[in-house]
């Protein structure tokens, strides 16, 4: 049985992209604990979660993945408040940013761990632009204050993975954990 180690719906709709048969276990763990470096910190909660579920599940596959999004190597996490959001959003805006993912897949053969970059354009906001996607309540569940999916005309361009952007790099996951239709 495949467990996605999440509580993110987002990473549920988009595992669907690649696999139909798994269930969903949100793992207890602390995300502050592996603070140490940014570029680290996906890759570093990713195995925290997985573990967390597969102690409890050793016979099954686990799939984890945490997303941080990084500017001047200071990670962007969920904003607390709209005061907190404007500035994220007002931080990312007319630069460009990277959206890392890490994640984990075990099992009792193997155990696969990678990262994926993406590296993301923002346009110039307008303060009224950056007020009326904070209205919307969008910005209070995703790191950085924004979610690409949104349809906000927020990003200019980016290189590399969508998916990847919006927390689940389907693509990467499939191609080194799937390689056989599940």
């Amino acid at each position: 049985m495949l467990i996605l180690a999440s509580k993110s719906p987002r990473r549920k709709e988009l595992l669907h992209k690649i696999c139909s048969d798994f269930i969903v276990i949100s793992p207890d763990i602390n995300e502050d604990e592996s603070r140490k470096n940014p570029h680290d910190h996906p890759l570093d909660v990713s195995r925290l979660k997985a573990y967390e579920v597969f102690k409890k599940y050793p016979n099954d596959d686990i799939l984890a993945c945490d997303t941080v999004v990084i500017i001047d190597n200071l990670i962007l996490g969920k904003p607390q408040d709209e005061k907190d959001a404007y500035h994220m959003l007002k931080m990312l805006s007319g630069k460009r940013h990277v959206v890392l993912s890490g994640y984990t897949y075990i099992n009792p053969l193997i155990e696969i761990n990678r990262t994926v970059k993406t590296e993301v354009y923002f346009k110039d906001l307008s303060d009224d632009l950056i007020a009326n996607y904070i209205k919307t309540g969008s910005s209070f569940d995703k790191a950085g204050a924004y979610g690409i999916q949104d349809g906000f005309d927020l990003v200019d361009h980016i290189v590399g993975s969508f998916d990847n952007v919006m927390g689940f790099p389907s693509e990467d996951i499939k191609k080194h954990c799937f390689k056989t239709n599940r």
